[in-house]
């Protein structure tokens, strides 16, 4: 263990060397030049739409407090490690819906095959350890350490910090530290009960899903990033589910006090705890800007500062007659393109059928798939499988239709869009959003916006002759939430304290008896527009 310890030192501090990211940053610059000669050759041109998904996730104890994942999860098909030592990170093998995919659109049915049986697998392989999986996006129920102590933990060695909660991975050592030495050693969060933070670990408090819309032709890709910041604010009000901070962050004071934080928390607090925690002063985590073409936003990504190299560059440079997949340093330079909506660049060949289920699926020494996809990446962690996919397709159908089809989304100005997404951030179910309709018609009224929102979806979904049973399958559970009793996670869970708090219960107890409920419905896999 002091050998492999005193390795990944060694990888941090080659990774922080001036000499590295100069190399690196010349070798990006090399990579990205041969990328655009590929999909000017149409090496990236590929024959489906396509969609998959990440989904952050982390573990808890038999009492549900905050627990480290055994190592050996990570063994399993379809799970990988983050950055908390709590969290996992699960990912489907994309699967084609297109028109020629077959199966009328069974590819959603297969991403639920998929992720339930990594979700069971999991759960079954910590049970052992008496852990359990939670799909949730914040964390509430800390360690029994507490959650100042649990972020402070860490040791200084060779003037490196190593927070004890981190994996002690080479790359998020190294972020680490970068991200420290720029904030003075404190993070700035500015939070009503986490004003401040030692170190980037804090940003594990949040976890999202990731849904990923592989489209054919790459010179498409603008319009795909320029209509995903449109979407932003009404999908992440339906969507909200981070409204609390742990819950000893209310603990030790008075009820005025706790209840006035409670009030300031956003819906979506796990937005600011993520641009906050990873900001260097460059404002790297934020809304895009509008993207004209694809050779743009390459650009973009090799102009972003680097914050760390890669450790180890002695691969040989690929030629320009190399493999189109063949890049060592650009997907690590774009890894740290932390932007709400960005695109992907290669990824595992699409699964075509009219298979309905689906296993996790080893691609140890697959060969890449050249191929560009859409990264949504501004929606929280939901409750189920059900409420996963259906997030999913919601995402892909808004997307494609907006694109594909005469709506005219693409009106709506970028900055109305991006003040939509921030009020969906502060106020979730409530908040103040903006949309174009099909009549181009400017609103913000929520039931005209939904209304126009899910008639987009299913006419993009449509479009990819996706069978209306399995559009209706997948787009339900979402657009119950609706008429349902609480349109949001984050309005249930704040409902239940509120009654709680209203009752004499401390709020610090009234979070932890929400979140406990909120762990067993999850369990259940109750559609959480089911849920009362």
């Amino acid at each position: 263990m002091k050998t492999q310890m005193t390795d990944t030192i060694d990888a941090v501090e080659k990774a922080l060397t001036s000499e590295q990211k100069e190399t690196f940053d010349a070798r990006v610059a090399r990579e990205a030049a041969r990328l655009k000669h590929d999909i000017r050759n149409g090496k990236f041109d590929s024959d489906h739409v396509a969609v998959g998904l990440e989904l952050e996730a982390y573990v808890v104890d038999s009492n549900t407090r905050l627990a480290a994942a055994p190592a050996t999860v990570f063994e399993l098909d379809g799970c990988s490690p983050e950055l908390g030592v709590h969290n996992v990170e699960l990912h489907t093998t994309p699967d084609a819906i297109g028109s020629d995919s077959g199966g009328q659109g069974h590819g959603f049915r297969r991403q639920a095959s998929e992720l339930h049986h990594i979700c069971d697998s999991i759960r079954t392989h910590i049970d052992d350890a008496d852990r359990t999986l939670v799909c949730d996006s914040l964390w509430t129920i800390p360690p029994e350490s507490g959650t100042d102590a649990y972020l402070r933990a860490g040791t200084t060695k060779r003037g490196i910090f190593c927070a004890e909660n981190v994996r002690p991975i080479p790359r998020y050592i190294a972020l680490n530290e970068v991200i420290r030495e720029q904030s003075g050693g404190t993070i700035e969060l500015g939070l009503p009960g986490l004003a401040t933070a030692p170190s980037m670990l804090v940003e594990s408090l949040a976890t999202s899903i990731q849904p990923h819309l592989q489209i054919p032709d790459p010179s498409d890709v603008p319009a795909y990033l320029n209509a995903a910041t449109r979407t932003m604010g009404p999908l992440l009000s339906l969507t909200a589910n981070s409204p609390f901070l742990p819950a000893d962050c209310y603990a030790g004071v008075s009820a005025e006090v706790a209840t006035d934080r409670l009030a300031r928390t956003p819906h979506e607090v796990r937005i600011p705890i993520f641009e906050r925690a990873v900001d260097t002063g460059a404002e790297k985590c934020r809304v895009p800007a509008d993207a004209d073409d694809i050779f743009e936003v390459i650009d973009r990504i090799v102009t972003d500062p680097t914050l760390v190299a890669s450790p180890t560059l002695e691969a040989p440079i690929p030629t320009v007659d190399a493999e189109p997949c063949d890049l060592s340093v650009f997907p690590a330079k774009r890894g740290t393109y932390w932007r709400w909506v960005r695109p992907v660049f290669c990824g595992q060949t699409p699964r075509d059928g009219s298979e309905i289920t689906a296993m996790p699926t080893d691609h140890t020494g697959q060969t890449t798939h050249a191929s560009v996809r859409i990264e949504y990446r501004p929606l929280p962690t939901q409750p189920t499988v059900r409420d996963t996919i259906g997030v999913q397709a919601l995402v892909a159908g808004v997307l494609h239709g907006a694109v594909t089809t005469d709506h005219p989304l693409e009106t709506l100005s970028w900055d109305d869009a991006e003040e939509s997404f921030y009020a969906a951030v502060a106020d979730g179910p409530t908040a103040a959003l903006a949309w174009v309709d099909d009549d181009g018609v400017y609103q913000m009224d929520h039931n005209a916006i939904y209304d126009d929102l899910f008639s987009l979806a299913r006419r993009g979904l449509s479009a990819l002759s996706i069978s209306d049973e399995t559009i209706e399958w997948a787009l339900t559970p979402i657009e119950a939430r609706q008429h349902g009793p609480y349109q949001t996670p984050s309005e249930w869970k704040r409902d239940r304290v509120e009654q709680a708090v209203s009752a004499g219960t401390p709020l610090p107890a009234a979070i932890t008896q929400m979140q406990t409920a909120y762990v067993e419905y999850a369990e259940k896999e109750i559609p959480f527009a089911e849920w009362s």
